[in-house]
C-alpha cells in the first residue's frame, strides 16, 4: 500500500488537473466551473483508492473475495446523474452536452490517478483540455458558420420588435442570433430589419423564410444567404 505523503500526494494532483479544465468551463460561464471538476476528480481519485487499498485488511481475512474495481465502476455511472444535471434544453436547442461529458471525463482523470496512473491521466487532461479549448474555434469557423443565415425584411415602421418576431416564430425562434432594425425615412414609413439565424438546417431555413413572408407587415423580403 502507499504511504500516506504519496496518497495525499495523489488527491492533490487530482485536484490540479481538474483545475485545469474546470478553469476551461468557468472562462464560459458554465454552471459546472472550477470547483465542481475539482470536487469530480478528487472524489473519484478518492473513491479509487479506497477500492484499491481500503479493503486491505478485510481481504487479509479467510473466504472474504472482493473486487476492488466495483466502487470505481460505480463511480463511471454515478457520474451520469451530475452530468445530467448540467444539461439544459432551451426551446429545440439542447445546452451543456460537452461540459457533461468534461464532468464524465475528469471523473476518469480522478480514476487514473487514484490509481497511480499518472501519465495516463496527464496525457487525457491535455487531451481533453485540447479538445475543449483548440477544436472549438475550428468547429466554429468551419461548421457552426455554414449553418448561419441571414435576411434582411422591409416592413412597416414599427411593426416589428424582437417579441413579434419571437410570436411569429414559435419554437424556431431560438435560431434567431441577431436581430437589428434600422428606420428609413420619414417619407417611406418602413423600417430595415437584419435578421441573423445560427444552427439552423436548410428545410428549417426554408420553413423560416416562409412564416417570415406571410407577415401582413412584411413588405418585402431578401435572402442574404450565408454570412461568417
Amino acid at each position: 500500500m502507499p504511504g500516506n505523503l504519496e496518497l495525499i500526494g495523489r488527491l492533490v494532483m487530482a485536484a490540479a488537473l481538474g483545475s485545469v479544465i474546470g478553469f476551461e468551463r468557468e472562462r464560459l460561464s458554465w454552471a459546472a466551473g472550477l470547483r465542481t471538476h475539482m470536487l469530480v476528480c478528487v472524489g473519484s481519485a478518492l473513491f479509487m483508492i479506497v477500492s484499491a487499498f481500503g479493503f486491505a485488511d478485510v481481504q487479509s481475512g479467510d473466504h472474504v473475495i472482493l473486487d476492488p474495481s466495483r466502487v470505481a465502476a460505480q463511480v463511471v455511472s454515478g457520474i451520469g446523474f451530475l452530468g445530467a444535471g448540467s444539461i439544459l434544453l432551451r426551446g429545440e436547442i439542447v445546452r451543456g452536452l460537452t461540459t457533461a461529458a468534461s464532468l464524465w471525463s475528469v471523473a476518469a482523470i480522478g480514476l487514473a490517478v487514484g490509481g497511480g496512473l499518472y501519465i495516463a491521466s496527464i496525457a487525457a487532461t491535455l487531451i481533453i483540455l485540447l479538445i475543449l479549448a483548440g477544436i472549438k474555434p475550428i468547429e466554429r469557423r468551419f461548421i457552426t458558420v455554414k449553418q448561419r443565415r441571414q435576411m434582411t425584411l422591409l416592413v412597416e415602421r414599427g411593426a416589428m420588435t424582437f417579441h413579434s418576431l419571437h410570436d411569429a416564430l414559435g419554437t424556431s425562434s431560438v435560431r434567431v442570433k441577431q436581430f437589428i432594425v434600422q428606420q428609413g425615412d420619414d417619407s417611406t414609413e418602413i423600417d430595415e430589419v437584419m435578421i441573423t439565424l445560427s444552427r439552423v438546417s436548410s428545410l428549417e431555413y426554408k420553413a423560416i423564410c416562409e412564416q417570415l413572408r406571410q407577415l401582413p407587415c412584411v413588405k418585402e423580403f431578401r435572402d442574404n444567404g450565408i454570412r461568417a
